[in-house]
């Protein structure tokens, strides 16, 4: 998270939100779910 909140020129606490708010929104629990989403979506 530190090194997203560097290259987007925001804060910590910032992007621990997003990825909290995205995570909910899409229902997921784990940064698992997250990460296997971004791949299969190319995201990553």
């Amino acid at each position: 998270i530190s090194e997203i909140a560097v290259v987007l020129t925001l804060s910590i606490n910032t992007v621990s939100t997003y990825r909290f708010r995205i995570m909910e929104k899409m229902k997921m629990k784990t940064n698992a779910e997250l990460t296997r989403y971004a791949v299969t979506h190319n995201l990553a």
